[in-house]
């Protein structure tokens, strides 16, 4: 397999003695997720999802993706947080940024992760006139953002393609019996895809939740999951060699040095969005409690132009975790300039994948010295197994790190508080109590 953590780095600021001490917490760790008896066990499928997986359902994913793909011009993508993060995550990092520019063949649009009238006018106007369907996400069926967009454009898609019609290009991805969006999609006939019972949002990227948008992206859904099965085998036993439980190991003994920040960096564009989910999947996993380390992200070099200068030499309350690219999805060769009018010509004759390493290599040696723990995590490349290796690894040291920090990392009890709010100020019923005692404070 090709993911590595790369602790060389860190010599300075962690020594072995450190690693000894915590192991046996890391141990204690492993073996509550295995029994599955600590904080959140209900919420432990995602442990042997690659292996476990539903093999019918998988079947019919790509059945509908392969549909989906000959008969639509546009596929949106309702859903927010793990409901759209993951596999936007996934999609972007295969197939870049701007795959719906580059691709000839079905563009994937992503809403229902905003209530911005703005943000859900232009998904309309990217599917008016054009050929389209709808994947609708969510457990419940009630999610606030979610069902408003859906709503909107469940009625576009009927008034355009009539109600028939509309009901072949609706697929629902939710709860297995229950809810208000199963209710309607059995009684309207949509095919329907199964949010598991035992997996939570920001762990269900490689359950039907994520692998239906992947798949229609005419991404491998199989090298994805390898990727992520290969990587249960490795990272789901117990050793001091487990990279993802010594990544998790390091987390929190920087946390402990008072580390409270972890940036998450890559050095490929492409890589943007995995770190949207990396930041979904650590905060909602770890920030309760009045603990935890705050997920942040950047992707060099750009932010070298903005960040650079606070992580150089700001307060000392950070740590970087580096994902380490081998090799990019394309190569640029730098041809010589006659003249040299930028300077720029020591560059030439080579690769700008080079470049980009020496920036990364320079940037790790400048941080070290200006006091920024430095962690690297080392993968050969984006292709659909190795971001399939990536997830798990993720979702591994996650686990373990949330246990280390002794919070239930498969809870987000804190996400309810905006909506109740929320809920009260929109008047909906039952919340009549609260909304006079949240508008007297806004006054």
């Amino acid at each position: 397999m090709s993911l590595a953590l790369n602790t060389k780095h860190l010599s300075s600021f962690i020594n072995e003695e450190e690693y000894k001490a915590i192991y046996p917490q890391v141990e204690a760790a492993h073996k509550t997720l295995e029994a599955k008896n600590g904080p959140g066990s209900d919420f432990l499928g995602w442990m042997y999802l690659p292996r476990d997986y539903d093999k019918e359902e998988f079947e019919r994913i790509k059945a509908a993706a392969a549909k989906i793909r000959e008969d639509s011009d546009v596929l949106v993508v309702a859903g927010i947080g793990g409901s759209y993060l993951g596999a936007r995550a996934v999609i972007e990092a295969v197939k870049g940024m701007y795959h719906n520019e580059l691709d000839n063949g079905l563009k994937i649009y992503f809403c229902g992760n905003s209530i911005s009238p703005t943000y859900l006018n232009d998904i309309i106007a990217l599917c008016k006139g054009k050929r389209f369907s709808i994947n609708v996400i969510s457990k419940s069926g009630t999610t606030t953002e979610t069902s408003l967009a859906f709503r909107v454009l469940r009625r576009l898609l009927e008034d355009e393609m009539g109600v028939e019609e509309a009901n072949k290009r609706i697929y629902a991805t939710t709860d297995r019996a229950k809810g208000t969006l199963k209710q309607l999609a059995d009684a309207q006939g949509w095919p329907t895809f199964v949010v598991p019972d035992d997996v939570g949002g920001r762990y269900s990227v490689l359950s039907a939740v994520g692998l239906l948008p992947i798949a229609a992206a005419g991404i491998s859904i199989d090298d994805v999951m390898k990727g992520a099965a290969d990587a249960m085998e490795r990272f789901s036993v117990l050793s001091p060699d487990n990279d993802a439980y010594k990544y998790a190991a390091i987390r929190n003994i920087l946390y402990r040095k008072g580390k409270s920040i972890e940036i998450l960096e890559c050095y490929e564009p492409n890589f943007t969005l995995m770190n949207e989910w990396y930041k979904q999947l650590f905060g909602e996993s770890e920030g309760k409690d009045n603990k935890g380390l705050f997920p942040a992200s950047c992707i060099f070099s750009t932010d070298l132009h903005s960040m650079g200068q606070f992580i150089q030499e700001g307060s000392r309350t950070m740590f970087e975790t580096i994902v380490d690219v081998k090799k990019p999805a394309q190569d640029l060769f730098i041809d010589k300039l006659e003249g040299n009018f930028d300077g720029l010509n020591f560059l030439a004759d080579q690769n700008m994948s080079v470049v980009n390493r020496k920036a990364m290599e320079g940037t790790i040696l400048a941080h070290t010295d200006g006091g920024v723990p430095e962690v690297v995590i080392e993968v050969d490349d984006l292709s659909a197994y190795n971001v399939g290796c990536l997830i798990y690894f993720f979702w591994r040291a996650c686990a373990c790190s949330g246990y280390l920090l002794s919070v239930n990392p498969f809870n987000q009890p804190g996400v309810e508080s905006y909506k109740k709010n929320m809920f009260a100020l929109l008047g909906k019923p039952g919340y009549e109590n609260l909304t006079a005692e949240l508008e007297a404070k806004l006054k």
